[in-house]
């Protein structure tokens, strides 16, 4: 069974994360933050990887630590899900449109942290969401699922839909990643017999 569950503590957060890498796209979110909540949801039913993400954070004082605890955690959860990544597609692609606006969003699991951001927020919040923290909840993401990623705005200009075209485009991209491949015969995607360093 493909699956991750993280519990990370701190004196700023305390968090529950579970996914299931063969999942339907069942989710159960509640991060304190609306917004957040929305785009994890729109995460896990478009990847298809089960979510439940359960997180007390200090809000009092901003959402920074509630948005890349949790990140963290549900690149950590990705990663013990994935284990060896033995027969996975390692690589995923996704066009992603919302209305007006085309994002393109490209993954490898290669077990090598790299965020590449192309993409611009034109007003300070989306809700209660600060829109400075949405760059920094991908690069915490990649940096403890190991991921390359690639995320691109092609054009739009409507926030909402700028957001959530990326998070979906991310979704469709890691399902195409973390699917296995039969004809990869368990192998690891890679000619030096391992993924990462």
């Amino acid at each position: 069974m493909r699956k991750g569950r993280i519990q990370r503590t701190t004196k700023e957060t305390d968090i529950l994360v579970e996914v299931d890498l063969d999942g339907t796209g069942r989710y159960d979110i509640a991060t304190g933050v609306g917004f957040l909540d929305h785009m994890v949801e729109q995460f896990s039913r478009h990847s298809l990887i089960d979510v439940t993400m359960r997180v007390k954070g200090d809000l009092h004082v901003d959402q920074h630590h509630t948005t890349e605890d949790s990140a963290l955690a549900l690149g950590q959860a990705l990663a013990q899900a994935l284990g060896d990544k033995a027969g996975i597609g390692r690589y995923g692609e996704a066009h992603s449109p919302m209305d007006e606006t085309l994002a393109r969003v490209v993954v490898d699991i290669s077990g090598r942290p790299y965020l590449v951001w192309k993409a611009r927020f034109t007003q300070e919040k989306l809700g209660e969401w600060d829109t400075e923290l949405i760059e920094h909840w991908f690069h915490s993401v990649a940096q403890t699922a190991g991921l390359t990623l690639h995320v691109q705005q092609l054009y739009g200009s409507n926030n909402h839909h700028v957001c959530e075209a990326i998070y979906k485009g991310f979704a469709r991209a890691m399902r195409q990643a973390v699917e296995r491949d039969a004809r990869k015969g368990g192998a690891i995607p890679s000619t030096k017999g391992q993924l990462g360093g």
